[in-house]
């Protein structure tokens, strides 16, 4: 099953229809209690690290190389990223963020890393033939003689 994840402001008021609401932010927001919050989970290690969200600092002129940074962290946190995706494996799943743009954002593009993430692991399954079958092998140790 496909899981399809939304996206949305952390400020917004939750809806039925958000399904599992996942905070993809570093920092807790700011003047929200976590019952106004209403979130469900916390996933602060799939977040951009500390450092990466200081350089970055949402100036749009940086998004490039912020993509490349994040990515690369998470594709060296596999631990984290894994869990996060056994959390939301057949739910319905949304990201909540507090940034003020939508379109540049972690949480954009940690949507965008899992669905091509798991758009790779489908298409290399499908891609891999079955094992052929083979003519059964001689146990370890034993060699075969010379006749000549």
């Amino acid at each position: 099953m496909t899981v399809v994840i939304k996206l949305k402001r952390v400020y917004e008021p939750r809806e039925k229809t958000d399904g599992l609401r996942i905070l993809v932010e570093r920092l807790w927001p700011r003047g929200l209690t976590k019952e106004a919050a209403g979130v469900d989970h916390w996933a602060r290690d799939v977040s951009p690290s500390p450092d990466l969200r200081a350089w970055f600092s949402h100036d749009p002129g940086k998004w490039t190389g912020f993509q490349s940074r994040y990515r690369a962290e998470l594709s060296a946190n596999a631990e984290a990223v894994e869990a996060l995706r056994t959390l939301i494996a057949g739910k319905a799943v949304t990201f909540v963020f507090a940034a003020k743009d939508e379109e540049r954002c972690s949480a954009a593009l940690l949507k965008s890393f899992l669905e091509s993430e798991n758009g790779l692991r489908r298409s290399r399954a499908a891609a891999i033939p079955p094992p052929l079958k083979s003519a059964p092998r001689r146990p370890a140790g034993r060699r075969r003689r010379s006749t000549a």
